[in-house]
């Protein structure tokens, strides 16, 4: 029986700044939906005219660390409420069935699991959950570098119906022993462990180099039988701006689309049922992912959960 494959869009940020949005830090994908939510839009098509089955409401960057307390304050429900409706639209436009991923991100700051704290990380994340809750199928915790991020997520998401995806990310590189670490220097393994008991309805990996994939992957198949994913980002290794609200990071050149799908095969073979792109992953290469992997069928109702 041939392996069925899930196909996510690449990054929102990247996208949205080729295409000519207001695009900055520290408000990154967050200034378009600001300023000019057409552009969002535009995006949510190009990546599902490419081939995606999967589309992120641009919610990433609607927090205090992107775009400010204040206006946090102010707009913050309104700006995730405007997310998720442009990727709602956008995918009940589509020919094709397309699922929406509600985006909760770290809220405190991206690659920062030493700023984590649960209670004002809780209180940003329910404004993204009250506000996302009418236009998801499913929910992303992405870019996640503890496991105790995860656990707030599933707390705050308690008797929510909708399957809960964690995606975590990744040390750039592997350990000594040549093992794949959160961001946080927690073991993959007991990731995997903390999914499963969580109720997750899969486990994937985003927003690292595509080389240290495949060693998560290798471990997180050992180790627990949840639905695994992948979708790397295209950040040049040497450039050291990669912590948020720091600058606009350089791009790798080896990343273009036949090189990303021969990385995403390798994950694909060694058990990846979901693949996709972050930053820097553009339409071109989810197109060459679609060609590539047979459709996974219907996903208005992923995992047996309909949208509300």
């Amino acid at each position: 029986m041939t392996k069925q494959i899930q196909i996510l869009d690449g990054g929102m940020g990247r996208e949205l700044a080729r295409n000519g949005a207001p695009f900055r830090q520290p408000e990154w994908s967050a200034l378009a939906l600001i300023e000019a939510p057409q552009y969002v839009r535009q995006a949510h098509d190009a990546f599902i005219h490419a081939g995606a089955q999967v589309i992120t409401a641009n919610s990433y960057a609607v927090v205090p660390f992107h775009i400010g307390e204040a206006r946090f304050q102010a707009d913050g429900a309104a700006l995730a409420w405007l997310a998720g409706s442009l990727a709602r639209a956008a995918a009940d436009a589509s020919p094709h069935p397309v699922c929406v991923a509600g985006s909760l991100p770290p809220a405190l700051g991206s690659y920062r699991p030493d700023l984590f704290e649960p209670v004002a990380a809780g209180a940003i994340l329910q404004v993204l959950i009250d506000a996302l809750r009418d236009s998801v199928d499913i929910w992303l915790a992405e870019t996640q570098s503890a496991i105790a991020e995860v656990r707030l997520v599933a707390e705050l998401l308690k008797g929510d119906r909708r399957p809960l995806w964690f995606s975590f990310t990744l040390n750039d590189a592997l350990d000594e022993q040549g093992h794949a670490r959160l961001r946080s220097g927690e073991r993959i393994c007991d990731a995997v462990t903390a999914a499963t008991e969580l109720n997750a309805a899969a486990v994937l990996f985003n927003c690292s180099p595509p080389e240290v994939m495949s060693a998560a992957l290798r471990e997180a198949a050992a180790n627990c039988t949840l639905p695994l994913g992948v979708y790397a980002n295209a950040f040049e290794p040497a450039d050291n701006k990669r912590g948020a609200n720091v600058g606009i990071s350089e791009l790798r050149t080896d990343t273009q689309p036949p090189n990303y799908l021969r990385w995403a095969q390798e994950w694909v073979g060694q058990g990846a049922s979901i693949v996709g792109g972050c930053c820097g992953i553009g339409p071109e290469h989810i197109a060459a992912l679609a060609a590539a992997f047979p459709p996974a069928g219907s996903l208005h109702h992923p995992l047996g959960v309909s949208h509300d």
